[in-house]
């Protein structure tokens, strides 16, 4: 299950929440109860190009020899 990260509009409080398949995407404030917190966009979410998603490390490419 993963791990979002919310901000609350009210309060501006940020906050992480665990969210369960049923579970309503955008839980209230743990601070100040306000309804509707919005998703952030966590280093967690982005994903660079190139590099695996899992799984070990980064390889780079293989390069042709040189001189020809």
């Amino acid at each position: 299950m993963p791990i979002f990260e919310f901000k609350c509009q009210s309060c501006q409080h940020q906050f992480e929440k665990l969210i369960f398949p049923g579970d309503d995407p955008t839980p209230p404030c743990p601070e100040c109860q306000a309804p509707g917190a919005e998703k952030l966009m966590s280093a967690g979410a982005i994903r660079a190009q190139g590099i695996p998603s899992g799984g070990g490390g980064f390889k780079l490419p293989a390069c042709a020899p040189a001189g020809g």
